[in-house]
């Protein structure tokens, strides 16, 4: 059974940084895509970052630059590290795994595998 379990949110003042990270366990192997969304009140959840099977990795336009996204040696553990953090970042974040495929496909209905999610506030 896949469970992927989020951690490491909170609240930070606009600048600051915070890494969340994502265990994942039941998971077939390592030769699969993940990747972080999220999803702001009101709004879709959108794609921030993802990395492949090959540990290359994408990012949206509005967090390029500012956030990074690895995984350790085992691929049992995502994380995001996010720094000079901006008001509409403020978001639930979410982890997600894609098993079908090595290389990621930048969307929510790809992702069959998703955590619960952690909050991220960013004050002005």
């Amino acid at each position: 059974q896949v469970q992927l379990v989020e951690s490491g949110g909170g609240s930070v003042q606009a600048g600051g940084s915070l890494r969340l990270s994502c265990a994942a366990s039941g998971l077939p192997g390592s030769s699969y895509c993940m990747g972080w969304f999220r999803q702001a009140a009101g709004k879709e959840r959108e794609w921030v970052s993802v990395i492949t099977a090959y540990d290359t990795t994408a990012y949206a336009d509005s967090v390029k630059g500012r956030f990074t996204i690895s995984r350790d040696g085992a691929k049992t553990t995502l994380y995001l590290q996010m720094n000079s953090l901006k008001p509409e970042d403020t978001a639930m974040y979410y982890c997600a795994a894609d098993l079908s495929r090595r290389y990621c496909v930048r969307t929510v209905a790809e992702f069959g595998y998703w955590g619960q999610g952690t909050q991220v506030t960013v004050s002005s």
